[in-house]
């Protein structure tokens, strides 16, 4: 039956704009992806100590935890496409500074500026949430986090081809090349084939005034909340599996870049296709809880895991978690916001993850040093059944609020 010529024609599920920009997160990530499994490895060719390495991972965070407010806040107010490639051509210049680092200090202040300038994770979320109807943003932030997953295969294993740690510190400059390359080419493409989505309505809130927001406000505070714990634990873990599947099981770059490879099928796969259907059906905060308990018994697991075999299925686990959690997180946040403050609270949520993953790596290396290898992943497990029972509040709340809304909206107005 045909439609009537007056019905408007049915948004496709992934409008051209929205598909360009996945292409541009997929090449950035590609280069990330490649990059840091090899980090660990990397420093130990610059005669780093354990902690050294978990602080250059630091330093990457630490300058996302001030560029990622400042970035969406900008984003907010110029447009999203200009910070998009400003961020990715900084992610260039990191990559092929670090190449020819030459000791772990220069490395770490390598890291920080990178971080610094390449803080954009809030912009791109915030791109998807102005083309996007409040009920598909988890299907499509899952999409965005698809297009990383979908780095983290390439990435790590095209890392592991290319590495050769037999050359010391000269056997890893060829991947971060590489990189540096795709960076130019994601920020090329950005350029070619993004349109602006930001309407320009005024400056943005001070960034006092998106914190005051963000904290008072019984939804995103209590999300926060829960990314603050969640990325304390995976940034831990991230930060010391090479070293710890190095003392474990003798593994190498190669080993450890397939493992990661795994972890990058996996967020495809669910977020591609599951995580959106599964936030429809049982609702974000029960997913991300959910993700929440299935990651912390994945990093326990892998501390009872005697085979080495069996490594990257138990990652896969972790992985199965981790995509459930992401999107979701971005979701409730974008959902409890206002239009013209996403950017700015989605970078709040961003350098919330960066403080995590300071933390995290630190405490990380100081553990795995001193107390044994298996702490940071026990650690871990720990602290991520509380962000769980706080994700599941956080939904109650949401669901309050609608509630109330629809009530408020249904009431009858009385004139006077």
């Amino acid at each position: 039956m045909p439609r009537p010529p007056d019905s408007a024609p049915r948004e496709p599920r992934f409008p051209p704009a929205l598909v360009a920009l996945m292409g541009a997160v997929f090449v950035n990530l590609v280069g990330f992806g490649l990059v840091v499994p090899l980090l660990p490895f990397f420093a130990q060719a610059l005669d780093a100590a354990p902690w050294q390495i978990t602080l250059m991972f630091s330093a990457y965070s630490l300058g996302q935890l001030f560029a990622e407010p400042f970035w969406g806040r900008l984003s907010d107010r110029i447009g999203r496409k200009p910070v998009l490639i400003v961020t990715t051509a900084a992610n260039a210049i990191g990559y092929l500074a670090l190449a020819f680092a030459p000791d772990i200090w220069w490395a770490i202040g390598i890291r920080l500026f990178t971080g610094l300038g390449a803080g954009n994770i809030s912009t791109v979320q915030g791109y998807v949430a102005d083309v996007t109807p409040p009920e598909q943003r988890a299907e499509r932030m899952g999409m965005i986090g698809a297009a990383f997953g979908l780095g983290f295969i390439v990435g790590p294993a095209l890392g592991g081809v290319l590495a050769d740690d037999t050359l010391g510190r000269a056997g890893y400059q060829l991947p971060l090349f590489v990189a540096a390359g795709l960076a130019v080419a994601a920020s090329l493409g950005v350029v070619a084939f993004l349109k602006e989505s930001r309407v320009r309505t005024g400056p943005p809130p001070s960034p006092l005034a998106a914190f005051d927001f963000a904290t008072g406000d019984p939804v995103i505070s209590r999300v926060l909340l829960v990314t603050l714990i969640y990325m304390a634990a995976f940034s831990g873990m991230e930060s010391t599996f090479g070293l710890w599947a190095d003392s474990r099981y003798d593994w190498g770059a190669r080993e450890v870049g397939w493992t990661f490879a795994v972890v990058g099928v996996v967020s495809v796969l669910f977020q591609g296709f599951l995580t959106g259907k599964l936030a429809r059906r049982f609702g974000e905060a029960r997913v991300l809880a959910f993700g929440m308990v299935l990651f912390g018994s994945s990093l326990l697991a892998q501390t009872l895991n005697p085979l080495a075999i069996l490594t990257p299925v138990i990652m896969a686990f972790g992985a199965t978690g981790m995509a459930l959690a992401m999107p979701n997180i971005s979701a409730m946040i974008s959902r409890a916001t206002p239009g013209d403050r996403q950017g700015a609270v989605l970078g709040l949520n961003m350098a919330t993850g960066s403080l995590a993953r300071i933390v995290g790596p630190l405490v990380a290396g100081a553990t795995f040093s001193g107390l044994g290898h298996d702490v940071p992943f026990w650690t871990g497990a720990v602290l991520v059944l509380p962000a769980a029972l706080v994700a599941l509040n956080a939904g109650r709340v949401l669901k309050r609020q609608r509630r109330d809304a629809a009530t408020a909206q249904a009431e009858p107005v009385l004139v006077t």
